[in-house]
């Protein structure tokens, strides 16, 4: 049996990354956009300050493809279950970010960049693929829709409270420029997003209307990884000068998400929660907005290619973990199952 069969999808749930391309496909696109890009910038530096200025446009449609995908009304959903939705608020957005500073710390400390990018990584759930793998986990499916415009609405709002907390030692951030910004490049286009939404619901058929979301779920991942070459080919030389710190990149991600593990079973234990909320728990406190924090990121901390570098490495990591994950998550149904009969 499937998990769809498990757990049903909700009614115009967001279009979400199919099983197969969640656990290899856009991994190894977004692997192959940065090892194109970086060849691209070796190898013609011309066409490397060509794609430099195609930076700002693919951002803002990379932006506005993922505000299209929020579904306001899930909200609702989440306010009906108020004790799960604290319990994943104060888990993805209280404690993970602390977790995530001292890991940081930990690493990189010495290296104000990368260590600006990794916090920024941590700090953020996912709003996207998440629930691809919870639905593969037999998770809540239903319930986790209702989490992504609350993630994503919280996370804009906390991004410049983060910075402030975890990196104003730093140097590297203009703080009073943040909240103009965010309105500039999220609020607006936000707006924007959700009109033709609501317009394309109410002008087209529902089947030509859910073909119009399957369509954008679809490109988000191609237009991410444009933008991900589009950074490696204007700035493969930065990059490469601090190529060796990667390997300690990948160390700090790796225990991170033993962290995010071992909380998650901690809390499930706490609350008591049956399998679906599990599942649907370990993956929201696992996976991390790697794409909207790669966009927010561009504009609030421009010209800084190594801090975009780390949050590219981290999203690479992100899929094999969330496949390991699954795994383990549907061993743990299969012996409740066992012990239940």
């Amino acid at each position: 049996m499937t998990a769809e069969h498990i757990v049903p999808q909700p009614p115009n749930a967001p279009n979400t990354t199919e099983p197969g391309l969640a656990g290899g496909g856009v991994a190894a696109l977004f692997l192959g956009a940065m090892l194109a890009g970086a060849s691209m910038g070796l190898l013609s530096p011309t066409t490397g300050d060509t794609a430099s200025n195609w930076i700002d446009p693919t951002l803002l449609l990379m932006i506005s493809l993922l505000l299209f995908e929020l579904r306001p009304k899930s909200i609702v959903q989440g306010f009906g279950n108020l004790r799960f939705l604290g319990l994943t608020l104060v888990a993805n957005f209280l404690i993970i970010p602390f977790i995530g500073f001292g890991i940081a710390s930990l690493f990189l400390s010495g290296q104000p960049l990368l260590f600006t990018g990794l916090v920024i990584y941590f700090m953020s759930p996912c709003t996207d693929w998440f629930l691809g793998f919870t639905r593969m986990a037999r998770g809540d499916t239903a319930l986790g829709a209702a989490l992504i415009p609350i993630n994503m609405l919280t996370q804009i709002l906390l991004f410049p409270v983060w910075l402030w907390l975890f990196t104003r030692h730093t140097g590297l951030v203009d703080f009073a420029s943040i909240p103009g910004t965010l309105a500039q490049w999220f609020f607006v286009p936000l707006i924007a997003a959700q009109a033709l939404r609501f317009a394309l619901d109410k002008l087209l058929p529902e089947a030509s209307f859910q073909s119009v979301v399957r369509w954008v779920g679809h490109i988000v991942p191609v237009v991410i990884a444009a933008l991900i070459l589009q950074i490696f080919a204007a700035n493969i030389g930065v990059i490469a000068a601090h190529a060796d710190a990667f390997a300690t990149i990948l160390l700090a991600i790796f225990l991170f998400f033993v962290a995010t593990f071992i909380l998650g079973e901690l809390l499930s234990k706490f609350a008591g929660l049956d399998h679906p909320k599990h599942a649907l728990l370990s993956m929201t406190t696992a996976a991390r907005n790697a794409p909207m924090m790669l966009a927010i990121t561009a504009v609030a901390i421009p010209d800084q290619p190594l801090i975009l570098a780390a949050l590219v490495i981290g999203m690479l990591i992100e899929f094999p973990h969330l496949t390991a994950l699954k795994q383990i998550l549907l061993r743990q149904a299969g012996q409740q199952a066992v012990v239940a009969s």
